[in-house]
């Protein structure tokens, strides 16, 4: 388990050779369904999009580690007290190091704190172990399991869990 600093914050124009970088992680790219080695004009713009975005009902923040950005967070779907979330942890290196679960409980302290959510929802692929596991360990419950898709270059079962009154 890592013990360093973890947090979430706004993300930079700046943080772009970071995003750069998670392009060339063939693991990173096959879990989020990321063409690998993306055009780097296209990535920039997609970036400067991601930076940018101003909506109500979506929020994406950066995930620090120890000074360095490795990922980001995203509540989507916000609407009254309820938030879908989701993480990615750009770096594969760090993946099963418990970033991923410090990310998710930072932003769902974060949501809840700041916009009132109290009722969570997430959904991850049957095969994505290590996701599943992050989930029940912050008390998330399967709820259903609706719909397919490619994950890590085969078609996987998508589950959906749930976190209410949290």
């Amino acid at each position: 388990m890592i013990k360093e600093s973890v947090s979430l914050r706004p993300l930079r124009i700046a943080d772009y050779e970071a995003v750069l970088n998670w392009s060339k992680d063939d693991l990173f790219c096959a879990a989020n369904d990321w063409e690998k080695n993306r055009d780097e004009e296209e990535l920039y713009q997609w970036w400067v999009r991601c930076v940018n975005i101003q909506a109500e009902d979506f929020i994406r923040l950066g995930i620090e580690f120890n000074g360095k950005l490795i990922g980001y967070a995203d509540l989507a779907n916000i609407e009254g007290n309820i938030a879908e979330i989701g993480i990615a942890i750009g770096e594969s290196s760090l993946w099963g190091k418990g970033i991923g679960y410090r990310s998710t409980l930072s932003l769902m302290k974060y949501a809840s704190s700041r916009l009132g959510i109290t009722d969570f929802s997430a959904e991850t692929h049957e095969t994505n172990i290590r996701s599943q596991k992050m989930l029940h360990n912050l008390g998330f419950k399967e709820v259903s399991r609706i719909g397919s898709e490619e994950y890590m270059g085969e078609v996987s079962q998508l589950i959906q869990f749930r976190l209410k009154n949290l």
